[in-house]
């Protein structure tokens, strides 16, 4: 594949480097109407994510296309930040591509672990979003807020405005409970100790149900605690 002219790891827009990490497909687009460039389809991925956006990283139009029909491969470094894959690969793909569910991680090489470790981790992380989950469920915010990081962020709140927020609703919290279904854990591409969980949130207050998604990124803190160092729905 062809990725930004200046390789991996974007920063800003118009660095034209090829972000690394774990995005979602948005859509898939039609590009018969585009530039010969994109191909036989294109793919538009969720850059900047809520991760990029604490570590204070910017841009958009990152996508997964193809390459121009009369051109063939193009050089390993030659878009301005998008992955550009031969049309034909590109095409075999294609029908495994679903909107705001296909993951796509981009990591600058591929280690291979022992079953075991990837047991582990994946036990310690079901762990932890069970016991968010319950926490939540059970109005024990001692519990819950214990669980976000000391430099956790979310909607421009830190740690302690986040708590803030939390304590003042809760007392509007209504009885209900919260099933958690269709995890996915991912461990994050070149980020040591820092890991996705991508779930569906059903709450049901008695009267009503409100499904969702959720992505918690966990990030283990000095004391090797897996904590949740931002949040993003979608």
């Amino acid at each position: 594949m062809s990725i930004g002219e200046e390789g991996p790891g974007k920063k800003h827009s118009g660095d034209k480097r090829t972000p690394i990490g774990i995005y979602f497909v948005t859509e898939r687009l039609d590009t018969s109407r585009l530039h010969e460039k994109y191909g036989v389809t294109a793919f538009p991925l969720d850059y900047p994510n809520a991760w990029d956006q604490q570590a204070d990283r910017d841009g958009d139009g990152i996508w997964v296309h193809g390459v121009d029909p009369q051109g063939g491969h193009r050089p390993e470094r030659d878009t301005e930040g998008c992955i550009a894959l031969a049309n034909e690969d590109l095409q075999a793909l294609a029908a495994e591509f679903e909107d705001n569910v296909t993951p796509v991680l981009i990591t600058t090489e591929v280690d291979w672990h022992e079953t075991s470790d990837n047991h582990a981790i994946r036990n310690e992380l079901e762990s932890r979003v069970a016991e968010w989950a319950t926490s939540k469920e059970e109005g024990d915010l001692f519990t819950f807020l214990s669980l976000y990081d000391q430099d956790f962020e979310r909607w421009g709140m830190n740690k302690s405005e986040w708590s803030m927020l939390n304590l003042q609703s809760a007392s509007q919290r209504t009885t209900r409970e919260i099933a958690i279904s269709e995890m996915l854990l991912l461990a994050y591409p070149d980020e040591e100790g820092l890991y996705l969980s991508r779930f569906r949130q059903t709450v049901n207050d008695g009267e009503r149900e409100i499904v969702s998604t959720a992505r918690l990124y966990w990030r283990r803190d000095a004391s090797g605690t897996l904590k949740i160092i931002v949040e993003d729905s979608g």
